[in-house]
């Protein structure tokens, strides 16, 4: 997967009520962003430590990097992303 770029359009009147709470609302994004990912992160490593452990099929040992471990994750064919799992339950 590719870096991707994120951007988030903002009217004057948006801004400036963002700006009512806000210090800075890239900081706060970002922020936003990292804390999303943080706890993304944790329910995969959650959800699939425990589905690796118990498929008898897998006898390799877990990645303890989190780069390896989503590569792992990611190629198994019983991996389904959210749009994927949302259309199978549609």
């Amino acid at each position: 997967m590719a870096t991707i770029t994120l951007t988030v359009t903002c009217t004057d009147t948006e801004q400036a009520i963002l700006l009512n709470d806000l210090l800075n609302i890239n900081d706060w994004l970002q922020a936003a962003m990292a804390g999303k990912k943080n706890n993304a992160w944790k329910r995969i490593q959650q959800e699939w430590t425990t589905k690796l452990m118990n498929d008898s099929d897998f006898t390799d040992s877990i990645p303890s990097n989190q780069a390896d471990f989503v590569t792992l994750v990611t190629g198994r064919s019983d991996y389904k992303t959210r749009t994927e799992r949302d259309a199978l339950e549609g």
